[in-house]
């Protein structure tokens, strides 16, 4: 069973906000236990903000290592300028230095490529990723595709445009992690050599 953390949550929200949120939260939670609490109990309630702390931490360890939003930026002129061809095998080399195996797929272009990891295959559909709108009909393309060679997950890249509110709720409801602007520059950043 895969954990995953409910997005409104606290715990998501400290891990997406700066850093030093998080520990302005723990400096709180201490001030008011010295304030509102009896001396004995201080330490306990202090405690309660140790797990904001280790949100804290993970938030800072992440910010530091992630591409600045000058590089994010460049890279994604670069890759809104690549033909699709070039931007295939980037995405191709960045998930290969990522430990998975890539197959590209021809056919119908409903999925671009498979990667597989240990048993697990996602599918990826990239093909539309300049695309200004983009609706459920790809997805609904991409989760036949999933079905048909029994994938468990698939990946709909976009770096351009916006996705409809309908596709948002038919990716959510079937499996399909949509990749985005930011997250496909990050994903190329974060894997070059």
């Amino acid at each position: 069973m895969k954990f995953k953390m409910a997005e409104k949550s606290l715990f998501a929200v400290l891990l997406r906000s700066p850093w030093w949120i998080s520990f302005a939260v723990v400096g709180l939670i201490v001030l008011a236990s010295g304030a509102l609490l009896p001396k004995e109990y201080f330490v306990v309630g202090a405690l309660a903000g140790f797990p904001i702390f280790v949100v804290g931490c993970i938030a800072a360890w992440r910010q530091l290592r992630a591409p600045s939003p000058a590089k994010v930026a460049e890279m994604l002129g670069a890759v809104n300028s690549m033909p699709w061809r070039s931007f295939a095998d980037t995405l191709a080399a960045a998930w290969e230095r990522d430990g998975c195996t890539v197959e590209r797929l021809a056919g119908s272009g409903a999925a671009d490529l498979a990667l597989t990891r240990g048993t697990t295959t996602t599918l990826v559909s990239a093909r539309r990723w300049k695309a200004a709108t983009h609706g459920v009909e790809p997805l609904r393309e991409l989760h036949a595709a999933m079905q048909a060679r029994d994938a468990s997950a698939g990946v709909y890249v976009i770096t351009q445009g916006q996705l409809s509110d309908n596709a948002r709720i038919f990716a959510r409801d079937h499996g399909i992690a949509v990749l985005q602007d930011d997250g496909v520059a990050r994903l190329l950043l974060n894997q070059r050599g």
